[in-house]
């Protein structure tokens, strides 16, 4: 009879778990995702390895995986292999188009960060003592890139600079440590906007232009040494506390870092100069496959993944109101509106890309 009840009261528990295991199936479908892969720059890994951006993703159907390349590398890269190209800017996309074989792709826009020159503020002193900076308090304020780049062009050192020598770092000559131009969307923004400035403010379009500027890029690039692929290594050296005393970053890397609450020491004696000409970078969404066809879009108009973006630092597009009120508590160290930065276009791929060379030769 034990036995008997036994085995009844078995099937009787079996029964109560597969309808409970039924209703819970009923009640909450599993949702279904496209698995898609991309090539991003380096500045966007933190976004897509955010364990709140995969869910918002998820819940919208997707699981993104990710590999990192120099944004104007990616047009070298086997693109077949993946779903979608995520360059730093706009101009290397029509080249990954062409090389990914989907030419007049629906590209995407979805967020952009300005280019920012990240000093220390024993640095950040000389400059503005020496007129090549001014500073809106004690942790931002504007890189004057013609009196900069006058200085660059007479391979200025530090010591020539009055007020360096109560500062036994700033030894050598005066420069912004960048990455390498031919290769990192941030290095050849940077190209863009001084040669812009050495143009006679003029944006350069041809071999003439080229001829003009091509001398002070050369100087600006050869001083660095050895160039970096993209800009999380150098910032990552800045904020450890090595590197250089200037070095050149997105406004993101630096939104994102104070966003987070770093620990005492991260940001002490950070100043963020916005340089008085630049190149905004939009990042550019380019869809390969099919399958990463709504994605661009999903990323520029989704409520959550535009308040993750801001999270990480990036400015969505139209979001300058988002930007402002996500950053407020670090409006010491920000320019959320760009107030008195002149920005200007970048020259087209081909004479971007000549002018990078000519720079490194």
């Amino acid at each position: 009879m034990r036995r008997i009840l036994g085995i009844a009261l078995a099937v009787l528990l079996l029964g109560g778990v597969i309808a409970v295991a039924l209703a819970g199936g009923e009640d909450e479908p599993a949702t279904a995702t496209k698995t898609v892969k991309g090539v991003i720059g380096s500045e966007k890994s933190e976004y897509f390895r955010d364990p709140d951006v995969v869910k918002a993703l998820a819940d919208k159907g997707y699981t993104v995986k990710t590999e990192t390349s120099g944004s104007w590398a990616m047009d070298q890269l086997a693109l077949k292999e993946f779903d979608f190209a995520f360059p730093g800017s706009s101009e290397p996309a029509p080249e990954i188009e062409a090389a990914a074989g989907v030419k007049g792709a629906q590209t995407t826009k979805p967020f952009f960060s300005p280019l920012v020159v990240i000093a220390r503020s024993n640095a950040a002193k000389v400059l503005v003592d020496n007129g090549l900076a001014t500073t809106t308090g004690k942790n931002s304020g504007t890189l004057l890139m013609g009196p900069y780049l006058k200085a660059a062009a007479e391979d200025r050192k530090w010591q020539q600079l009055s007020g360096s020598a109560a500062f036994a770092e700033l030894t050598g000559t005066v420069f912004i440590k960048t990455t390498d131009p031919t290769t990192s969307n941030s290095g050849a923004l940077f190209l863009a906007a001084t040669s812009n400035v050495a143009n006679d403010k003029t944006v350069v379009s041809d071999d003439a232009g080229i001829d003009r500027t091509a001398p002070l890029m050369q100087k600006l690039i050869r001083v660095q040494g050895a160039l970096e692929p993209s800009t999380d290594d150098p910032f990552r050296a800045f904020i450890s506390g090595s590197g250089e005393p200037l070095i050149l970053a997105y406004e993101s890397q630096v939104a994102s870092l104070l966003q987070q609450k770093p620990g005492p020491g991260a940001t002490d004696g950070m100043v963020v100069l916005y340089p008085d000409t630049t190149v905004n970078s939009p990042h550019t969404f380019v869809p390969i496959s099919e399958n990463a066809k709504e994605l661009g879009s999903l990323l520029a108009n989704d409520p959550e993944l535009r308040r993750l973006a801001v999270r990480h630092g990036f400015r969505p597009q139209n979001g300058v109101a988002e930007f402002t009120a996500a950053t407020a508590a670090h409006a010491a160290y920000l320019n959320p509106e760009l107030t008195g930065i002149r920005q200007v276009s970048a020259p087209t791929v081909k004479i971007l890309m000549a002018l990078a060379a000519r720079a490194k030769s």
